[in-house]
C-alpha cells in the first residue's frame, strides 16, 4: 500500500541548524537512515518524523492548527551519507505530574519508538542528539560523582586519579563465605569491588547472608591496610519495592560505612525507570549504571536503535554517577580507540559529539567505568589514548588471574597507572615493581603482543 506523502508537513530544509541551536526550543537528533527499496529519502524521513511526533500514515480529522505547531521536522538530509536530522519541539516531551521534570522514557518513545518498525525504513540509528539548556534543567543529572569517591579514599577531589576495582568472579556459583573471602583478598590491595551484574539473591548465595560477610571483609581490609574501601551492591529488580528493600538492607548492614556503598543497577535491561528509582530514592549513594545487554542495540554491527555513545549520554541525563563504557579497543569487548568521545561527553562540562556540541551547564559528570578483559599490561596504552586516569576500572581476570594473589593483582593495576603517569617505560618500571613485573608472567599472551622481548629484558625464562 502506498503511504501518504507527508513531506510538506514534516520537513523544512530551510531551517538552519545554528538558528535551531540558538533558539533552544528543540531537541535535535541525528540519525543514519536507509529507506526501504522504492521509497524516496526525504519522503521516508518525513514519515519517520511524523511517526515520531504528531502524525500517522493517514490524514486524521482531529488534527488542529496547534497540533501542527508541535510537529517534528526533518531539517537536514544528506542522502549520499545516509544521514537525516530531525528537530523535536520541547513541548512534545512528556513531563512529570509530580514535579514537572522531564523523562528519558518519553525521549526514547518518540525518538526511538514506532519508527524502528516502519515498512518504508530499512535501517535507522540515532548517533547524536542535542539537549537545549531549558530541557537540560529538567533532567535529574547525577547526585554523586567520582569526586565523592576520591574524598572517601582520601584523594584530592580534583584529578584524584585511578580507582582500582574488580568484579567478584566467578560471576555466579560462589557461596557466601567464598564470595566474601574473594572480596577481602582483593581489598588488601585495591579500592573498589562491584557485584557482577547477575549477582543478587540466588538460593545458593542469599543476599541477607552474603552482605553482612562482605561488610565484615571490608572492615577487616580497612583495618589491615589503613585505607577506605568501596563496594557496589547490585539492587537490580523488576519491582520498585524489591529494589528499595535490597538497597535499604545494604545500607542498614553497612551502617556507619554506608557512604562507601554504591548501588549498581542493570540500566539497559531495567530501563530508565530503574535508574531513576535508584537516583531519586537514594541520592546519597553513588549510582553505578551497568549496561549489560546494550550490545543487542548498540553493537557497531547494528544499523538500528542507537549507539553506545547515545546510551552513555542518556545515562548522565538520568543521573547515573558512573556507566560502563567498554575498553576502547584495549580489552575484550567491541570498540576502538575513538570511543574516548563517549568518556569525554559524560565527564566534561562541554564536548563536541559526532554532530552536536553539548554544554552541560554544571550538571555533575558521569564517571567512565572501564571493564572487560583489562589488566595491568593493557592499562598504560588505555590511559595514553584517553589522556587521563580519572576512571573506575573493574578488572576481574586482571586481579584474580594474577600469579601471586588478588591483592597483588590490584597493586599491579595501581602500578600501571603510576607507570603511565610517570611516563616510564613499562619494562623498566617493572624491574622496580614486583607486582607489575609479575603481571607479565600472569598474562603472557598480552605481554608477548604488547611488549615483545619482555622475557629477556626482565630475565624471565620458562
Amino acid at each position: 500500500m502506498a503511504l501518504l506523502d507527508q513531506t510538506n508537513r514534516y520537513s523544512d530544509l530551510s531551517l538552519n541548524e545554528d538558528e535551531l541551536l540558538a533558539g533552544g526550543n528543540h531537541i535535535l537528533v541525528a540519525y543514519t537512515m536507509e529507506p526501504a527499496e522504492g521509497y524516496g529519502y526525504l519522503e521516508a524521513a518525513a514519515h519517520f518524523a511524523a511517526e515520531s511526533s504528531t502524525g500517522t500514515n493517514v490524514e486524521v480529522s482531529t488534527t488542529d492548527d496547534f497540533t501542527k505547531g508541535v510537529d517534528a521536522l526533518v531539517y537536514e538530509i544528506d542522502e549520499a551519507k545516509g544521514i537525516m536530522k530531525i528537530a523535536y519541539p520541547n513541548e512534545l516531551f512528556d513531563r512529570n505530574v509530580i514535579d514537572g521534570r522531564a523523562m528519558i522514557v518519553s525521549f526514547l518513545t518518540l525518538a526511538i519508538g514506532n519508527n524502528q518498525g516502519m515498512g518504508d525504513i530499512k535501517n535507522a540509528q540515532m548517533f547524536d542528539f542535542y539537549v537545549p539548556p531549558r530541557m537540560l534543567q529538567l533532567f535529574d543529572g547525577p547526585a554523586k560523582d567520582i569526586s565523592d569517591m576520591w574524598r572517601i579514599l582520601g584523594r584530592p577531589i580534583k584529578d584524584g586519579g585511578y580507582i582500582a576495582g574488580t568484579i567478584i568472579k566467578p560471576k555466579l556459583g560462589l557461596r557466601p563465605e567464598p564470595f566474601a573471602e574473594a572480596a577481602y583478598q582483593f581489598w588488601l590491595g585495591g579500592d573498589f569491588i562491584k557485584n557482577d551484574e547477575p549477582q543478587g539473591n540466588q538460593v545458593f548465595c542469599p543476599m541477607k547472608k552474603v552482605i553482612p560477610l562482605v561488610y565484615d571483609a571490608m572492615k577487616r581490609a580497612q583495618d589491615e591496610t589503613g585505607e577506605a574501601k568501596l563496594f557496589s551492591a547490585n539492587i537490580t529488580a523488576d519491582d520498585h519495592h524489591e529494589m528499595c528493600a535490597r538497597a535499604d538492607y545494604v545500607l542498614e548492614t553497612f551502617g556507619p560505612d554506608a557512604d562507601k556503598v554504591a548501588f549498581l543497577v542493570d540500566g539497559y535491561v531495567g530501563g530508565p525507570g530503574m535508574v531513576t528509582t535508584a537516583r531519586r530514592n537514594y541520592p546519597n549513594q553513588y549510582l553505578h549504571y551497568h549496561r549489560a545487554g546494550h550490545g543487542a542495540v548498540t553493537s557497531p554491527s547494528s544499523k538500528r536503535g542507537y549507539t553506545a555513545f547515545i546510551l552513555a549520554k542518556m545515562s548522565r541525563l538520568m543521573g547515573a554517577s558512573g556507566i560502563h563504557v567498554g575498553t576502547m579497543g584495549y580489552g575484550k569487548m567491541e570498540g576502538d580507540a575513538s570511543d574516548k568521545i563517549i568518556a569525554y561527553m559524560i565527564e566534561r562540562d562541554e564536548c563536541q559529539g559526532p554532530v552536536y556540541h553539548q554544554k552541560w551547564y554544571g550538571m555533575k559528570p558521569t564517571t567512565p567505568i572501564i571493564s572487560g578483559g583489562m589488566n595491568a599490561l593493557r592499562l598504560p596504552g588505555f590511559f595514553e589514548n584517553l589522556g587521563h586516569g580519572n576512571v573506575i576500572n573493574t578488572s576481574g581476570g586482571g586481579s584474580y588471574g594474577h600469579i601471586d594473589s588478588p591483592a597483588a593483582g590490584a597493586i599491579s593495576l595501581r602500578q600501571a597507572y603510576d607507570c603511565w603517569k610517570q611516563g616510564a617505560d613499562p619494562i623498566e618500571y617493572a624491574k622496580e615493581h614486583k607486582e607489575f613485573a609479575r603481571a607479565f608472567e600472569s598474562f603472557e599472551h598480552d605481554a608477548d603482543a604488547l611488549y615483545p622481548g619482555w622475557r629477556d629484558k626482565l630475565g624471565v625464562h620458562k
